[in-house]
């Protein structure tokens, strides 16, 4: 069986190839932002930590609508109360890196001046990492690519396909799936 080329592919493989050729046509559209795709997840997850699960930063409304990220301020935890911004260990452990990596990564991020670190205010030791206006604008960008990206990809399938992979994917998935 010939499958995009391959023959005889086992199904893991078939999976890995299919998210590097996703990810080598995000990558076309995010190079224009000037970001990698490492640089664009960790960007999200600068954005995003503390949203609690469901529709949080970058992601789509009901209606289909881009949300952009908000504030790392008005962002709050399960309970209603502020949410911290993340620390490079939480960015770290949420992209599956070494601290280190997530060092390096926010570094750019911040020479870019998409991402500022602040001292935490719960804990003076700390140092919190969020996004800056001009950050937020770019993760909407980013978002924007990505979703383009994917529904170039997924053209060929028809929405009861779509809906069946989607199933069969989170089928496989951890209980923790990070992105």
């Amino acid at each position: 069986m010939t499958v995009h080329g391959h023959t005889g592919v086992p199904e893991t493989d078939l999976v890995l190839a299919v998210a590097r050729a996703l990810r080598r046509s995000a990558g076309d559209g995010l190079a224009a932002l000037d970001l990698t795709p490492h640089e664009a997840r960790a960007l999200r997850a600068v954005a995003g930590h503390g949203h609690g699960g469901g529709r949080g930063p970058g992601r789509h409304a009901p209606d289909g609508e881009l949300q952009p990220a908000p504030d790392a301020e008005a962002q709050s935890a399960p309970d209603g109360a502020p949410s911290p911004a993340p620390r490079l260990a939480d960015i770290a452990a949420a992209l599956r890196i070494a601290p280190r990596s997530a060092t390096e990564v926010i570094d750019r991020l911040q020479d870019r001046g998409l991402v500022q670190r602040r001292p935490s205010a719960t804990d003076r030791r700390a140092v919190e990492v969020v996004p800056t206006p001009e950050g937020r604008a770019v993760l909407v960008e980013v978002e924007r690519v990505w979703r383009t990206s994917a529904e170039a990809f997924l053209a060929p399938l028809d929405r009861d396909e779509r809906t069946t992979l989607a199933d069969l994917l989170r089928r496989l998935l951890p209980e923790d799936p990070r992105p």
